[in-house]
């Protein structure tokens, strides 16, 4: 049998999917169930004088209309202890969408009717929608109890790079901004509880189902047994559905007081002003180098937009911002802080990358700038600042960030086997002393990232019970196998991946292999899909769970083959005497012995049916160098990919289609975020991309045919020797693809462009400068 890792199979999930037979929430029928809808506030800052119900609870269908004053008792929304969200807005709102009273009804359009007859008072304060007005003197806290809007400061490191930046021959400060980004998945947040005397049960969008059954039942006070969670297929998350929403408390607390399932529905403009949003950070840079372009010392100061009430998934991001700011680069001095700052928008969390990309974007742009400098070529900078294959495993100056076995240059030159980048140089030439044609600009982000989340201290801080994942695997006796897994995917393909995995280690059909997730009625504890650590992390557990009932179906086969275990292999799915291909039995007949206890040695437990736990000693670090050449037109200012280039490495590569799947997935975020999308406001804090309509996303004529390729270095971190590739596309497009719109303009003088690089801005710098 020929190895299926490595193997570029179709995804087993693709069929029920694209047919429409996949079972998302809204796909559960419940009878009885009634319908959710909310009162959400208009006003970004305002006092709640007075909430009349009446009107709306006299409706015909409506069951019941609560503000905060009815929910006494109710748990708040978890978050930054001290700052806990009210489920319902409580006296205050802080941003507009927030919600300040809840309707059920029989119907949801019945729900959504009786919402509008709902007649809020309000006192409007003053209205703080940027970093800017937030942090001005005559701010006043957004949050009661807190004595200003920057809600957390955080220094990390023991020096402030002064006295470094002084010394250096050259001295650059820069500002640069991660503008703030909608996660829009195709599924908004939806989710049904139905709590009976048996406990609770609530489907829900989310990617930790295990995290979310443990927070509802300590909310409730209720045993974990009592508490369902069940992520049947999930459409999209990117980091913004790890997040607990007060759907999913308020919907359950509901189903307690009617004794009926709830459920609620989220619609798209609900959900660009109620989920999470993504980055939302400013980032002022010095940085010190010396004439031939070698980085010397770095200091970076972090804003972060927290938005109205701080999240738990997003106040910590700065942190891990702070901890790439080196990029793949040997900085002997890098000194950041980061300032959390509360705003009146919609609160921001993980986004796919999660305060990576923000770290590979400045650190590039930073190289860039100082290549432009120096007169430099920007790829001479990089390549003279690597951290270089015979330095790897190596230790960042900060504790626990220590970057795997890489090789950041050989990911470059591959990169320039599949780019002519004289070529290039020499057409950019060309176009710019013929005014007709449009400019070209070439941009490079060579990038490392964290990925394969799970070192338990590490998850500890972000309120989950551990940074491990667990597996289960049962060979039944007709030599079919079950993988039951901790992870929650959510368009990952974990199904096809961890199929391949155990095909290899059992040595059976792929296709008779079936995966359990999702429910935690009837999945081990487990953490949760984020951080890119579904393979590394997940996959590992299912590798090690394989492992033991591969040894123990080999125990079992010694015996009835009369060898001694030593002597025993798996090949071609059946296990065979060494030296004596004849002597052999079937993974089938070895799986129908296992539940035969009368012919098994004294002492064998039941069955082929193993669980193994993996706990990551450190994260892994994918990398990899991406080029993007762009267009640029004189005359309107609109930017056009001519070629993306892409070459990752997350070490083994399990499925090469899906892996490529991956990487465009993240690219098309990434050069939606360097050109397109963008969650803005007005000073009145009233969102200014509300709908679909406003905000910006690529349809399929803004995105290139992508060039892919990989470089394979494995990752001693973990058995598999994966690193993780679902954010790596998201983490090193913005730059590149920035860095190609200042190449095209840099004979301007230019030397930055904003994110997101519209063609009414690139027009107003072409205009500026001289086109």
């Amino acid at each position: 049998m020929g190895s299926m890792v490595g193997a570029a199979v179709v995804r087993k999930e693709d069929p029920a999917l694209l047919t429409g037979r996949g079972t998302y929430v809204d796909d559960v029928r419940l009878p009885g169930t009634v319908h959710m809808a909310y009162v959400r506030s208009f006003l970004a800052h305002a006092r709640i004088l007075s909430i009349d119900t009446g009107e709306a609870a006299a409706m015909p269908g409506v069951l019941g209309v609560w503000t905060n004053a009815d929910l006494e008792g109710l748990p708040p929304n978890r978050s930054v202890p001290g700052m806990e969200r009210p489920c319902l807005a409580k006296d205050r709102v802080h941003f507009v969408g927030e919600c300040v009273a809840v309707v059920v009804a029989t119907d949801r359009y019945l729900a959504a009717d009786a919402a509008e007859a709902v007649h809020v008072e309000y006192e409007e304060l003053p209205v703080m929608a940027s970093i800017a007005a937030a942090t001005a003197e005559d701010a006043v806290p957004i949050i009661d109890g807190t004595t200003s809007n920057v809600v957390l400061e955080q220094v990390l490191s023991a020096t402030d790079a002064e006295e470094e930046l002084a010394a250096a021959p050259h001295r650059l400060a820069i500002h640069l901004r991660n503008q703030r980004c909608a996660a829009v998945p195709m599924e908004p947040t939806v989710c049904l509880s139905d709590w009976q005397n048996s406990g609770l049960t609530i489907y829900a969008t989310t990617q930790t189902p295990h995290h979310m059954r443990n927070e509802m039942a300590q909310l409730f006070g209720l045993s974990q047994q009592e508490v369902r969670v069940v992520a049947p297929d999930v459409g999209g998350g990117f980091g913004a559905k790890a997040s607990c929403y007060p759907e999913f408390i308020l919907t359950a607390e509901l189903s307690r007081r009617l004794r009926r399932p709830v459920k609620y529905l989220e619609t798209r403009s609900e959900n660009m002003t109620s989920m999470v949003h993504g980055r939302a950070q400013e980032h002022d840079v010095e940085v010190g180098f010396d004439d031939h372009g070698r980085l010397l010392a770095l200091r970076v100061r972090i804003t972060q937009d927290c938005g109205g009430w701080p999240d738990a998934t997003g106040i910590g991001l700065p942190t891990l911002t702070s901890f790439m700011s080196g990029g793949c680069y040997k900085i002997p001095v890098i000194a950041p802080s980061f300032r959390s700052v509360v705003t009146n928008t919609t609160p921001v969390g993980s986004y796919r990358g999660a305060g990576r990309p923000e770290a590979s974007f400045m650190i590039e742009r930073v190289v860039d700038h100082v290549a432009a400098e120096l007169g430099l070529d920007p790829l001479e900078v990089r390549r003279r600042n690597f951290v270089q294959p015979g330095e790897m495993p190596f230790a960042t100056q900060f504790e626990g960030i220590v970057y795997d076995e890489a090789d950041f240059p050989g990911a470059l030159d591959k990169l320039l086997e599949h780019v002519d980048y004289p070529m290039l140089r020499k057409e950019q030439a060309t176009r710019r002393e013929d005014p007709s044609a449009p400019l070209l600009g070439i941009g490079f982000s060579t990038f490392v990232e964290m990925g394969g989340f799970g070192p338990t201290p590490l998850f500890e801080q972000f309120g989950y019970v551990g940074g491990w994942e667990s597996a289960n695997v049962r060979l039944n006796v007709d030599g079919s196998a079950v993988i039951k897994v901790g992870t929650s995917p959510h368009g990952q393909g974990h199904q096809t991946a961890f199929a391949q995995i155990v095909a290899d280690e059992l040595q059976i059909d792929f296709d008779r292999i079936t995966l359990i997730h999702g429910d935690t009625a009837t999945v081990q504890e487990g953490i949760g899909t984020m951080g890119s650590r579904g393979v590394p992390v997940g996959g590992s557990a299912v590798m090690k769970a394989a492992i033991k009932v591969r040894e123990k179906a080999a125990r079992i086969a010694a015996h009835m083959l009369e060898a001694d275990e030593s002597d025993v292999e798996l090949v071609d799915g059946a296990f065979r005497v060494k030296g004596a291909p004849g002597k052999a039995v079937g993974t089938g007949e070895v799986a129908v012995r296992a539940f035969k206890p009368h012919l098994l040695p004294d002492g064998f437990d039941l069955g082929l049916d193993e669980t193994a736990f993996h706990e990551p000693q450190n994260l892994s670090y994918p990398s990899g160098a991406h080029c993007c050449v762009v267009e640029v037109d004189r005359e309107t200012g609109k930017v056009r990919i001519a070629r993306y280039v892409a070459v990752d490495d997350c070490g083994t590569v399990i499925n090469p289609l899906m892996a490529k799947g991956q990487i465009h997935g993240g690219v098309a975020q990434g050069i939606a975020q360097a050109l397109l999308e963008e969650v803005s406001y007005g000073p009145d804090g009233q969102p200014l991309a509300g709908t679909l309509v406003d905000y910006t996303l690529p349809s399929a004529v803004d995105l290139p045919h992508y060039e892919t390729d990989h470089l394979v270095t494995r990752t001693s971190f973990n058995p598999l020797g994966a690193k993780g590739l679902g954010e790596s596309g998201a983490t090193a497009a913005p730059q590149a693809v920035v860095n190609a719109v200042v190449d095209a303009l840099s004979h301007l003088g230019v030397r930055h462009v904003e994110m997101p690089c519209t063609p009414q801005k690139v027009w107003r710098v072409l205009q500026q400068n001289g086109s």
